[in-house]
């Protein structure tokens, strides 16, 4: 019997930034090293180590760059300016923010390939057999792959798919748009009965983990956003139909079933305090680079004086709503110098004093206004959702989206009373006024003000008809950028897939 090894490598973590001062502290999760065996009989693999993995493989989302960054930075809430040198990197940011990334882009390429690894570890994990996994490692298999594979799904509209025992000569087959939807949603439902039913918990060891709560949410998505993901036009004129809108009504009842409810403090959700909202967060790794990217070198912990959001996208708040943020007592008893949300205007240091830019020997003091290019350190509005006396894990899903999922698909069946009382109800519990009407705008903005920084806002443009819109020295209006281009060393290496229009 002819025996051959070989090693699974799998970065977690890819760093986005390589060599500049701002980010010099960046932590990369160290690399994942997992044996499996090919034998003449057959794939052989250890279904339980690779099952815990692919868990390690959710650290990814931990990164500022890659996954994270194609959701956010081409979105109307968040803008990476260049300060000096720093944060330049060839135009990657800037390309992300005027959508005029090309093929070569290689926050692109690094997604696609992180993604489509962590789903082919999946596969062999259903597939391994010594030992094999049991019915719901499998279950928990089959969730992951459908988590990973509706994101490569959403990103570029097409997903590459190999079996374990193919070799290299063997291309890919490549699922069309509609095909992995329901691909992803046969994985799902195939899952559903062997996963736990848990409520949540403050602990990433269980709330890390795949469960019917989660599996759920994911359902909640798929029929959410099913009139873009089915629709024969990838750029718009979707159709939100009515009986898949009632499937999403169903699943969020189904997580609320469950156990889960809003806390009752909006910042709890993403401390080490959170207990009610966390449905799916990353078990592993740390939060830091979501305040180190935003952060002034000043401020202590130093960040790397990264990113801020704009103006326009601050103004949708009210002054009440406590989603615009807090800041510490004066005498930094309740924790550090550093506020929660969204942080403009004088900065403190820990013991309450004011906070000096070295650079510039001034007051610190974040601006509302922050150019793409040539940015002043002080500049823009920063946001802080993790803070670092008390961070929790990247929260992956909770229930104040899902809640605000059952509102639109309640607004898009006709029923505008009930998905207002809905909305009305989430911006109770967050001391903001109570809306007097309901549209698509007035959703929109509901579902930016409640998960800005979560990584849904491009979703959430792309199916409320807006991500080909303009804003802050955004002027490109190309609809096809709904789709990233297929990366040009996948199209090399795989004549099965096709390149996007537009590219």
């Amino acid at each position: 019997m002819n025996r051959n090894k070989f090693l699974f490598f799998l970065l977690v973590s890819l760093t986005g930034v390589f060599s500049f001062s701002a980010c010099t502290d960046l932590e990369v999760d160290e690399r994942d090293s997992i044996v499996v065996e090919s034998t003449d009989e057959g794939f052989k693999g250890d279904g339980p180590a690779l099952l815990a993995s692919a868990y390690n493989d959710l650290g990814a989302f931990n990164d500022q760059a890659n996954i994270y960054s194609l959701y956010e930075h081409v979105t109307d809430e968040m803008i990476p300016p260049t300060r000096g040198v720093d944060w330049g990197d060839n135009g990657v940011w800037r390309t992300l923010h005027q959508h005029t990334w090309d093929p070569t882009h290689s926050w692109i390429l690094n997604s696609w390939n992180q993604l489509n690894s962590f789903a082919f570890k999946c596969n062999q994990i259903l597939a391994s057999t010594d030992p094999a996994p049991n019915a719901q490692q499998a279950a928990e298999a089959k969730f992951l792959r459908a988590f990973y594979r509706f994101h490569v799904m959403d990103l570029w509209g097409q997903v590459p798919d190999r079996g374990v025992d193919e070799g290299v000569d063997v291309n890919p087959r490549v699922y069309s748009r509609a095909e992995a939807f329901d691909l992803i949603l046969n994985d799902v439902n195939e899952a559903l009965p062997n996963l736990p039913s848990q409520g949540p918990s403050a602990d990433p060891a269980v709330s890390g983990k795949a469960s019917k709560a989660a599996a759920y949410g994911l359902l909640a998505r798929l029929y959410l956003n099913k009139g873009v993901y089915t629709n024969a036009d990838p750029t718009g004129n979707y159709k939100f139909e009515s009986a898949d809108m009632d499937k999403v009504i169903e699943y969020v009842d189904a997580i609320e079933a469950e156990g889960y409810s809003l806390e009752d403090e909006y910042f709890t959700n993403f401390s080490v305090n959170a207990t009610k909202e966390i449905i799916f967060e990353v078990p592993v790794g740390s939060p830091q680079n979501r305040y180190f990217m935003t952060l002034h070198y000043n401020q202590n912990p130093s960040g790397w004086n990264g990113f801020t959001t704009l103006a326009e996208f601050y103004d949708k708040f009210d002054d009440n709503d406590q989603r615009i943020g807090n800041y510490p007592t004066p005498d930094g008893s309740e924790f550090s110098g550093i506020g929660r949300g969204f942080l403009v205007g004088q900065q403190y240091k820990d013991d309450g004093s004011v906070l000096v830019d070295t650079r510039s020997q001034k007051p610190l003091e974040f601006t509302r206004d922050v150019p793409l290019a040539g940015a002043a350190t002080e500049k823009g509005i920063r946001a802080i959702k993790y803070h670092p006396s008390n961070k929790g894990q990247i929260i992956l899903m909770r229930w104040a989206e899902m809640l605000l999922n059952k509102a639109e698909a309640m607004m898009r069946k006709g029923d505008s009373a009930g998905a207002l009382a809905l909305v009305n109800q989430l911006r109770a519990k967050r001391g903001a006024d109570a809306l007097g009407s309901l549209d698509e705008t007035a959703m929109l903005d509901e579902r930016g003000r409640e998960l800005y920084w979560e990584g849904h806002r491009r979703i959430d443009q792309v199916r409320f008809g807006t991500f080909a819109g303009t804003w802050h020295e955004k002027t490109v209006t190309e609809p096809f950028r709904v789709l990233y281009p297929v990366p040009q060393q996948a199209l090399d290496s795989n004549p099965n897939l096709k390149q996007n229009d537009g590219y």
